[in-house]
This record gives structure tokens, sequence and C-alpha cells, in this order.
């Protein structure tokens, strides 16, 4: 299959699994707001501010009343009990100071909302598209979204994605990432296919995403002063800055002949030394998080059961040869709140 034919079989297989796991979840919000609705109402300080730390706050994914609502466990235990908020979202990204929302509002609207460390809203926008991914840099001063977009993309399949950078609190737009200045293997190029998603933060106006054009992918650093995406690595996406700045992991194509057998690798920023776990994950549809400067986290779907999915770890320091483990049960879209 072609490098094109790749990337387009990934995008039309993403969205068709991102459009029927929305379709559930609606079924599902539905379900879980008539039950909802008999139970006592339990306020969103009561079951926990994000300003307690440490936590792992996720979307909760057991096929009960509080499927698809915002969840927390102590970093420490994490398979003890887990504190419930009445927050419903697609994907959730947060901070000691809040969090970030992807919802779906009814069958056609979707919105990303700020929310405080009591679980308040405290502004919104619309989104153009079925969520995709968010994140909130370390001192939660910017936010980034990105969402599958329908009727602008140069692919057969219609489909294209929009991640925009902001600030957090309602200032500052940077826009749609796509119409930064790009620079690949040195030189600047400007297809009209490209397509960007994945941020994570590094600090300052920095920070890492993917680029999609010409049927590749690269992993870019980004500048948010010079509106500029320079390649730093071909075969690479959704990256995850290490808490201490020097390595970044991201997914990658263990078989491309096949099209999506995700696993995941990590890349030293100071070497450019690449590493890929021989016991890691496959199949890996997410933007994986950092546990610690030596720890992977991230979801993976129950093959058995549609809709839930867990949270699993993967020990990455030098020489772990150790498989991925169990983290947390009935969980998607992991967030480490330590600091």
């Amino acid at each position: 299959m072609s490098p094109r034919g790749r990337l387009t079989a990934f995008v039309a297989v993403t969205v068709v699994a991102v459009v029927a796991a929305t379709a559930y979840g609606l079924r599902e919000r539905d379900r879980v707001d008539e039950q909802r609705a008999r139970e006592p109402a339990v306020s969103r300080a009561a079951a926990g501010s994000l300003a307690r730390l440490p936590r792992i706050v996720f979307r909760h994914t057991g096929l009960d009343n509080r499927y698809g609502t915002v969840a927390m466990v102590a970093l420490d235990d994490p398979r003890g009990a887990r504190d419930f908020t009445d927050v419903q979202c697609d994907r959730v990204a947060a901070w000691s100071g809040g969090a970030s929302c992807l919802t779906t509002a009814g069958l056609t609207g979707f919105e990303a909302q700020e929310l405080d460390a009591d679980w308040q809203v405290q502004r919104s926008h619309p989104l153009p598209g079925v969520p995709s991914r968010t994140r909130v840099s370390p001192d939660g001063s910017l936010v980034a979204t990105t969402s599958f977009v329908t009727g602008h993309s140069y692919l057969a399949t219609g489909f294209s994605t929009e991640t925009v950078v902001r600030e957090w609190g309602g200032g500052r737009d940077w826009g749609n990432l796509e119409q930064f200045d790009l620079v690949l293997d040195g030189r600047a190029v400007s297809p009209v296919d490209r397509n960007v998603w994945g941020v994570t933060f590094a600090g300052g106006d920095r920070f890492y995403a993917t680029v999609a054009t010409g049927g590749a992918t690269w992993l870019v650093e980004g500048d948010l002063g010079d509106r500029t995406l320079t390649s730093v690595a071909r075969d690479a996406e959704c990256p995850a800055l290490s808490p201490d700045g020097s390595r970044v992991a991201f997914k990658v194509d263990t078989d491309p002949g096949s099209g999506t057998t995700w696993g995941l690798a990590v890349l030293d920023l100071a070497t450019g030394a690449r590493h890929e776990p021989s016991r890691g994950p496959r199949g890996v549809d997410d933007q994986v998080t950092w546990l610690d400067d030596d720890t992977l986290i991230y979801g993976l779907p129950r093959a058995d059961q549609p809709g839930v999915s867990d949270v699993w770890s993967l020990d990455v320091s030098p020489g772990a040869s150790r498989a991925p483990s169990l983290l947390v049960e009935e969980a998607w879209s992991p967030s480490v709140v330590d600091r």
C-alpha cells in the first residue's frame, strides 16, 4: 500500500471509529441522564477539587450510569476508589487549576469547555467537528484542541483535522496551526494537503505536534511567536513530551504494509536516538501521557467489550523490558495532575 493510501486508510478507519464511538456515547448518555435524574444531586465541588494533588484524571468507561463522566483516582492508588464529577467529556486534559473538556452536544454540536478546579464551566467555544485531542500546558497558560472536520480535506474520505491553540482564560487565539509556516528537512514548504494534530506543550511559546503531508507524518517543533512548525523526525504521531523535557513519546506504525498496527516509540531529543520497546503495546490509538519521567500511560479499548477501555502503563526507562501493565480499569483520556 502506498504512503498516501495508508494515510487515507488510517483517516477513514479513525473517523469511522470516532463516529461510532460518538454514537455509542450519545446512546449511553441518554440512558445515563435518565438514571441520573432519579438520583440525589451531587455538587461538582463535592466530587473533589483538582487542587487536591496528586491525581489521575480520566473519562470513566464502565458500562454503568457514570459512563462518559470524568473521574479521578489517587496517583499512589490507581486501582482504588474513584471520585466522580458530574461532567461529561469525550476528551479531557487536566492540570491543577482546571481542565479542558471536549464534549458532544446533541447529534451535530461539539464544544470545548474550560473548567475550573471545582469543575465549573468558565468559558466555552464551539468545535467544527468530532472531538479528537486536547492538551493543557503544565502551567495552565495554554490549551490545544483538535477536531475532525468534514468538507475541506484533499483526502478522498473528505475528512481533515483542525488544531487550535489558545491562551487559557479567554486570551489570545493563534488560530488553526495549518496556517503556520512549515519547514521539513530544512526546506520551507507550503503543501495544500497538510493536517496538524496532537499538540504537547514544551514551555513558553514552544510545543510539539504531528504534521501529515504527502502521505507521510512528521514530528514537528512549533513556535507560537514565530508561527512556525519545523520537522524533528519522520514517522511519528500524537507526541507527548516527558516531564523533564528530554524525550518525546509517540505512536508509530509497526507494520507499514498493513496500515495501522500502532505501537509506541520514544525519541531522545538530545541524541536523536529512537527506541521502540520490544514488549510494548499494539493497537494504541491514543495520545500517550507520561506518568513520570520513565513511564507512559495510554488508553486501550477492550476487544470483547465495545465502548469500554482501560488505561495501561509502560516502563520506557533505559534497559526496561517489562510488558505493559493495567493501571486504571474502565478509563480513557488520562491526565496526571501532580505538579
